[in-house]
């Protein structure tokens, strides 16, 4: 009998052969004769020995094995956006032959994004910020002060991170471009939270001054470099019932817009959701676009009109930038090609009554 935690050393005793070796029979990285591991396997069963301890191992590495990906918000809504959904599946696509595994970092029930204390203690290679990005985040700080490599997702925009990213403005500005050259001039923006905290409803001076995310920040710009400052909903998050209440807000103005851009195509599909509720067609009564190209099932034989990003390339491309980091080297920053695409959703607006 032993005590305490059975050891590598014990089971080789017990097997009769090197620690060495005992070692190559778990890890099935050397020439180790069947037999031979098989009986360290029997040994280690009869002793209650698990393999060797894999913090023990990263420290002898130099590696985890962990890439870690901060989602700011709960796993709940992260796993009801296709975007995320999406972006996640391609980098873990990418991370599974680099024999790393995939730790998902996410926010709480008040949709607060994590702590340095809670990472603080948490080993990892690589970290991805894969569905946040603020510039003043305090984790980011956490992260570059303990020399762990970083992937920014649409941001944040730093020097010492890698950046993944899509050109937010320039697409906004070219869905914005399209509404005008159709005659639009009263544009409603529902837009993305301005920060992970639950707030919805008019954006203000103030509430602008406190954008924290650079795709929000970015899209917007590029709707205001076309028609100028416009009316803003927030919602609260990337949800269809988000842009649901968002549109309620924009419909009941006096003098409500013509056309509804939306910063997502959940968001959209919300909008369009609420105008027909409201007897309202679209695109006859309403034009709405949204953002990103996901398959939008919900609004039957309606093609929203959008900018398609490559979600699960995007996920790729930034597994193959941790790939770099952990090769040793500094990915260079990449900025992937987008589409515009007109769908039925948009057309001029509606002639004013007589």
């Amino acid at each position: 009998m032993t005590t305490g935690r059975p050891t590598l050393a014990a089971v080789a005793a017990r097997a009769g052969v090197s620690p060495s070796t005992a070692s190559l029979a778990f890890s099935g990285a050397g020439p180790v004769a069947a037999d031979t591991r098989e009986r360290v396997l029997a040994a280690a069963r009869d002793l209650g020995y698990a393999g060797p301890d894999p913090m023990a191992r990263s420290l002898r590495q130099g590696r985890s094995g962990i890439v870690a990906a901060v989602i700011g918000e709960r796993l709940l809504y992260a796993f009801r956006d296709p975007v995320a959904v999406g972006l996640l599946d391609g980098i873990a696509e990418e991370l599974s032959p680099l024999d790393s595994g995939l730790l998902l970092i996410s926010g709480d029930a008040s949709r607060a994004g994590p702590t340095p204390e809670q990472v603080a203690r948490m080993p990892m290679d690589v970290v991805i910020f894969a569905m946040c990005g603020r510039d003043d985040d305090a984790l980011l700080d956490h992260f570059v002060e303990r020399g762990v490599p970083i992937v920014a997702v649409d941001g944040p925009h730093r020097d010492d991170v890698a950046v993944l990213d899509i050109d937010d403005r320039g697409e906004a500005r070219s869905l914005a471009q399209h509404l005008a050259r159709l005659g639009h001039e009263r544009i409603g923006v529902v837009a993305l939270p301005m920060l992970l905290d639950g707030r919805r409803g008019p954006m203000d001076d103030a509430r602008r001054a406190e954008i924290g995310f650079s795709d929000v920040r970015e899209r917007l710009r590029g709707t205001e470099d076309v028609f100028g400052r416009v009316p803003v909903i927030e919602a609260a998050t990337n949800l269809i019932e988000e842009g649901e209440q968002a549109a309620e807000h924009l419909l009941a103005a006096a003098t409500p817009p013509t056309a509804i851009v939306a910063q997502s195509d959940l968001l959209a599909v919300g909008v369009l959701r609420t105008a027909e509720s409201r007897g309202l067609r679209v695109p006859e009564d309403l034009s709405i676009v949204g953002f990103d190209g996901i398959e939008t099932p919900w609004i039957g034989a309606h093609v929203l009109t959008t900018v398609e990003q490559p979600i699960v390339d995007k996920g790729r491309t930034a597994g193959r930038m941790v790939a770099e980091f952990l090769a040793g080297s500094r990915p260079a920053d990449v900025r992937l090609p987008t589409t515009l695409r007109v769908g039925s959703t948009t057309a001029p607006p509606p002639r004013p009554s007589p």
